[in-house]
């Protein structure tokens, strides 16, 4: 069997995370944002999770953040697990772990709980991730998690491509490619998670110049880690061609640019025999048209 690509630089993505750690909250709305939808899903939901684990922790956010809330009582132990050790002394939770979500260091049937807040898109297997998941949690466990869709970062992708061709007469991957909602739940399917659910978010962020979105996604940790990125950076040339593009097709009345950020959210059950499934084919009792009080007919 052959071993899935490697698009990630796994050890630059410790450091990138390491070296934003001190400005880390200066840019991590679009993180709380991606916990407030974690925190609202598991509100309505009517169960108990001894063991949960917050992988891609980061500073902690998910677990300050539920001290206030009826989730915090629907917690038993959560462990806080990341890959940068800045990020980690940041974290309030008494279980703190330095991990890699690439290997995830728990038996099977060990978790009742496991989410994770924007901290998919940068694994090399996401596939063999949601794997190791599935396993780690008990049955009837849940998954929760989010990562940056297709339309993340369209306009600054755009503009940066155009730009460098122009300048240096051709281009190199500076954005990573991003997973589309389609394709997430099959995932879920395919490494069998039961009641997949994928729901999708735009968010529009506005800046008054191309070059504070590239420093927010740099205290984000966000910076380009792909294996293969361009060895040349963007000179000032390229940097200043790309923002008058930017400007040019995507400032608004104001004069200020628009980034899109794609936020999918991703949930699916660990199998259990308690769970409903769906009926078997030709084993309903009532045909749908005498349900719906329809006449039936030919196609």
């Amino acid at each position: 069997m052959s071993l899935p690509p490697r698009l990630f630089d796994r050890s630059l993505l410790a450091h990138r995370l390491d070296r934003a750690a001190g400005g880390f909250s200066q840019a991590h709305f679009l993180r709380q944002r991606a916990v407030e939808d974690l925190i609202e899903t598991l509100s309505a939901i009517n169960r108990q999770f001894d063991v949960a684990l917050d992988m891609a922790a980061r500073d902690g956010a998910f677990g300050r953040a539920i001290q206030d809330t009826p989730v915090a009582g629907k917690i038993g132990l959560l462990i806080e697990g990341d890959l940068s050790e800045k990020l980690s002394a940041q974290q309030s939770g008494a279980a703190r772990l330095m991990m890699d979500e690439e290997a995830l260091p728990f038996g099977d049937d060990s978790l009742n709980l496991v989410v994770n807040a924007l901290g998919m898109h940068t694994v090399n297997d996401l596939p063999g991730v949601s794997v190791q998941v599935r396993r780690a949690l008990k049955p009837d466990g849940l998954f929760i998690g989010s990562l940056f869709g297709g339309e993340t970062l369209t306009e600054l992708r755009a503009c940066l491509m155009e730009a460098e061709l122009e300048v240096r007469g051709g281009y190199g991957p500076r954005i990573a490619p991003f997973a589309e909602s389609p394709d997430l739940i099959d995932l879920l399917k395919r490494t069998g998670f039961s009641m997949p659910v994928v729901d999708s978010d735009r968010v529009s962020v506005s800046y008054e110049h191309p070059l504070s979105l590239m420093a927010d996604l740099r205290l984000m940790g966000e910076s380009n880690i792909l294996l293969k990125r361009p060895r040349k950076g963007l000179n000032r040339a390229i940097l200043e061609k790309a923002s008058a593009l930017y400007f040019d097709r995507h400032a608004d009345a104001e004069g200020r640019i628009t980034a899109t950020f794609e936020i999918i959210t991703l949930s699916g059950w660990k199998a259990h025999d308690s769970q409903q499934k769906p009926l078997r084919p030709g084993s309903a009792k009532m045909r749908l048209a005498d349900a719906l009080g329809v006449k039936e007919g030919k196609l």
